[in-house]
């Protein structure tokens, strides 16, 4: 491999990076937790011998080489801060093994179930299973009622839709942080799935922590065009966020995680 090869391969993992984040945040439950292994990924990546590059796409080494240091590991996911958290994890030990890894890698990072198959050194045939599986096994697992923030009616009807496609209430749809709120107080979700920009240039973000501040234990779900905004290491970050335009097997896997893993951390405003 060549110093340019190398370099552009290296910028490739490197612009790769937020999103790994995103994917071991949702996957281990914890941004401290999930960054702690996003680290050590690239600190294996950059010990490794350049002239054994792989021939995968660099998307796919960083992906695999975290799982290789997580699964080294034991696997572990953040520490339970609470009851909640405490009956998700629960939930979590008892899904089919690789089930849910395959499924935010599929649906959430948009791998080809080949990827998939290479990220967690199984076949394409036996990742499409997995994602199956996974599907399967959390959305039967728990139903709730979803509240949506989002000012396009459009969009807004598209994930209405999906969400009640996968058994779950919608308890309406609010366009400004103003409705959010009231909706909200009207009847409790158990979930809330938000727009970051609103109808009238308020923000989604403070809309929910307007919501957080009545009702604190309940997950979130952020939509936006531009994740790598949010997933800098700055600051509180989501654990699930959609990027737009968004497949409804995203909407679909961001929404039973949320419910299966009751994340209740948001951004900060």
């Amino acid at each position: 491999m060549t110093s340019n090869d190398a370099a552009a391969r290296a910028e490739d993992i490197a612009q790769a990076v937020p999103f790994l984040r995103r994917y071991a945040r949702a996957l281990t439950g914890s941004q401290e937790t999930g960054d702690t292994f996003a680290a050590a990924t690239l600190e294996a990546i950059l010990a490794a011998d350049p002239a054994e590059a792989p021939t995968e796409s660099p998307r796919v080494t960083l992906f695999r080489t975290f799982h290789a240091v997580w699964s080294t590991a034991g696997a572990p996911v953040g520490e339970a801060d609470g009851t909640l958290s405490a009956r998700a994890q629960d939930h979590m030990a008892k899904l089919t093994p690789n089930s849910r890894e395959a499924l935010l890698l599929h649906a959430i990072e948009a791998f080809s179930f080949a990827e998939v198959g290479q990220i967690l050194s199984t076949s394409e045939a036996e990742a499409a299973e997995y994602v199956d599986i996974a599907r399967r096994e959390m959305e039967q697992a728990i139903r709730g009622k979803v509240m949506i923030i989002e000012d396009e009616a459009i969009i807004a009807m598209d994930i209405a839709a999906i969400v009640e496609g996968t058994g779950h209430a919608v308890t309406g749809i609010a366009r400004t942080r103003t409705e959010a709120v009231e909706l909200a107080a009207r009847e409790r979700p158990d979930l809330i799935l938000a727009d970051i920009q609103l109808a009238d240039n308020s923000s989604g973000i403070d809309a929910v922590n307007d919501i957080l501040a009545q009702f604190e234990n309940l997950p979130v779900i952020f939509i936006t065009a531009f994740p790598e905004r949010f997933l800098t290491g700055n600051r509180p970050e989501p654990a699930f966020l959609i990027t737009k335009p968004f497949t409804e097997d995203q909407v679909r896997s961001a929404v039973s995680q949320a419910m299966f893993f009751s994340s209740t951390d948001t951004l900060a405003a």
